[in-house]
């Protein structure tokens, strides 16, 4: 029997997971991986395939198919879903068609609004929570390229059949995903989303990269106290985050690649779109909902949204 594998969104994140995957069941008859991807994206890879570069070496994959077309994609029996945020009901919606009622959705998305938005729109289905931790961007249309050594991909269900959750554990490893199922999602979700709200919101305002905020004792100030103000909201909301998560994530910072920034960033930077709602008014949103003052996150997103806004 078939498993359908689809893959939403071919940014950093599912273009290198869904270029592993491509890679590893080419030629499987068990396992189909299915692009959805449309423009430019879409026939780059329909006449080249993916291109995945890393530091050291470099690969291309075909996955099993390439579309955006519902009828061609046909029903999945997974769903990896990596858009940007403020994509999730727009892209999910216009291939709802092929998701069936034991269609499982995992969500890789910078924030942790994701499974419940997703869950919104498709009650009956089954939605996992997820991270990944990585440093890759769209270098060209079909091109992925990865900095430094560190990924890890985490997923996991309080509800989800024990099966399906091993199941796609088993096809993330023989893909070589460095790819962990949680029993704590939630608090492995929000320790993700504890890194990289605070580290789009900083280089964003301060418009540095990581070595320079890291090596800079006013931009490192600045950091930290985004880092402190996410940590308490986190703390107040009942989430069992460890009590060394503020050292634990600036250690992360210091081993990521120094000349990297954050794809929000890039993405103000490049004058795009940018998930400014999610990484940064969240935060404000959560801190308001449980009285807890968020003023570093207050002036980012001000000054950011009046700059999206003129």
């Amino acid at each position: 029997m078939q498993t359908r594998i689809g893959i939403l969104g071919l940014g950093g994140v599912g273009g290198y997971f869904g270029g592993l995957l491509a890679k590893a069941y080419a030629k499987s008859e068990s396992i189909e991986i299915v692009f959805i991807a449309r423009g430019e994206t879409q026939k780059a890879i329909a006449e080249n395939g993916l291109k995945v570069i890393s530091d050291e070496s470099e690969f291309v994959a075909f996955p099993y198919l390439v579309s955006n077309d519902p009828k061609v994609i046909g029903k999945l029996d997974y769903l990896i879903c990596a858009t940007k945020t403020y994509d999730i009901e727009e892209s999910l919606l216009s291939i709802q068609k092929c998701v069936k009622k034991s269609t499982v959705i995992l969500p890789l998305y910078n924030g942790v609004d994701a499974p419940e938005r997703i869950q919104t729109l498709f009650p009956e289905i089954e939605v996992l929570q997820g991270c990944a931790y990585i440093v890759s961007y769209i270098k060209s249309p079909g091109v992925i390229r990865k900095l430094g050594h560190f990924e890890k991909l985490f997923f996991g269900s309080m509800t989800a059949s024990l099966s399906k959750l091993n199941a796609l554990q088993s096809i993330f490893e023989n893909a070589g995903i460095q790819s962990h199922l949680s029993d704590t999602i939630e608090e492995t979700v929000w320790a993700k989303f504890i890194f990289i709200s605070p580290l789009a919101s900083a280089t964003s305002y301060l418009n540095q990269n990581i070595g320079e905020i890291i090596n800079s004792e006013s931009n490192r100030k600045f950091y930290v106290a985004l880092l402190n103000e996410i940590t308490l909201v986190a703390a107040v909301k009942g989430l069992a985050i460890p009590n060394d998560i503020i050292l634990q994530t600036i250690q992360k910072l210091q081993k990521s690649p120094q000349d990297a920034t954050s794809s929000m960033h890039r993405d103000i930077l490049a004058g795009n779109k940018s998930e400014l709602v999610s990484l940064t008014e969240f935060v404000i949103k959560e801190g308001e909902k449980y009285e807890v003052e968020t003023p570093t996150y207050q002036l980012v997103f001000d000054k950011l949204s009046s700059g999206l806004n003129s």
